[in-house]
């Protein structure tokens, strides 16, 4: 039984992938392919992975779920499974410690070097959805505000926006990790709102009357409205979010041009072969219709989060 791991990032649709896989189980399961969603691996999986510990090996946290993630392995392929579609972003980190150290997923490559043991060898790909910066950083610290954290200060943002790590950088991490899986790379702005596009490109399985199905759009971002009345109501600091309506974009026009260059120069790394460390996946259906966005235009995808009414919104630094 190979696996397939989804990580994500968080940010680009992974709620809404996941809704719309749990609803064709029965047909996946038909065709010899499981499906773990975060329901299951952040309650029975993956307890306890991530932690270091210096407690004797049979109290060793990280070490219990390996074997733990082994054996549900185990009896999966059992149950006569071909393939294993493991669907979490957590696996790459969160958001809140992509905030805390302003830089994305600084910690890729050591937690999914632990997934990669947990599974001993039986990742054959790894799917990656990766969105344009300027737009991801700012959709996950209005998440992250939403979950009662405190607003990202100018220099926070300002910090960020300096970062020298880009998604070249995280893919790195990952295929050091896991070298022996294939990676796919999804572009946020051709797979956004579309499951079954991004479930034919991670296990090879096609649901063509879902293409018609229309899928509602979850865990999107608060708008400014909302994320100033619960900052309000928890006695919080709103000096650095914007008395304005629309999304929240918090950096300035010229932080956020920085962020799309760095975005662009990951999308013609990757479009140029990543150095065959990973695959730039495109939906091919769609690309008969459409033309293909010139890089510094990909961050259009998904109604660009209202790009127009952010650049009045911006956050000063």
């Amino acid at each position: 039984m190979d696996v397939t791991l989804h990580i994500g990032a968080h940010r680009t649709g992974t709620t809404t992938f996941q809704h719309g896989v749990r609803q064709h189980l029965a047909a996946l399961h038909e065709h010899g392919i499981g499906v773990w969603g975060p329901e299951r691996t952040r309650k029975s999986v993956f307890p306890g992975l991530f932690q270091n510990s210096t407690a004797p090996r049979k109290r060793n946290p990280a070490l219990r779920a390996q074997g733990r993630a082994r054996m549900l392995a185990a009896r999966a392929e059992q149950d006569g499974l071909k393939q294993l579609l493991v669907s979490d972003e957590n696996m790459l980190g969160s958001c809140a410690h992509s905030l805390r150290h302003r830089a994305l997923y600084p910690a890729a490559g050591e937690r999914m070097a632990r997934v990669s043991a947990a599974f001993a060898g039986r990742i054959n790909r790894i799917v990656l959805s990766v969105r344009a910066q300027d737009v991801w950083w700012a959709s996950a610290m209005a998440l992250v505000v939403e979950r009662g954290h405190p607003v990202p200060t100018p220099a926070r943002r300002a910090a960020i926006c300096n970062s020298a790590r880009t998604w070249r950088d995280v893919i790195t991490d990952i295929s050091c990790a896991v070298p022996e899986a294939e990676i796919c790379v999804l572009p946020f702005e051709h797979f956004a709102n579309r499951p079954h596009a991004v479930l034919s490109a991670a296990v090879g399985f096609d649901l063509p009357y879902a293409k018609a199905h229309k899928v509602p759009r979850l865990n999107a971002s608060w708008d400014l409205r909302k994320l100033r009345a619960l900052v309000a109501e928890q006695a919080g600091d709103l000096t650095h979010l914007p008395d304005l309506d629309g999304r929240w974009q918090p950096f300035t026009p010229e932080q956020q041009a920085r962020l799309a260059e760095d975005y662009a120069d990951d999308m013609h790394w990757l479009i140029a072969g990543a150095d065959g460390l990973a695959t730039l996946t495109e939906d091919t259906l769609r690309r008969k219709v459409e033309t293909h966005p010139h890089p510094g235009q990909m961050t259009k995808g998904h109604g660009y989060d209202d790009r127009q009414g952010q650049l009045a919104q911006s956050g000063g630094g």
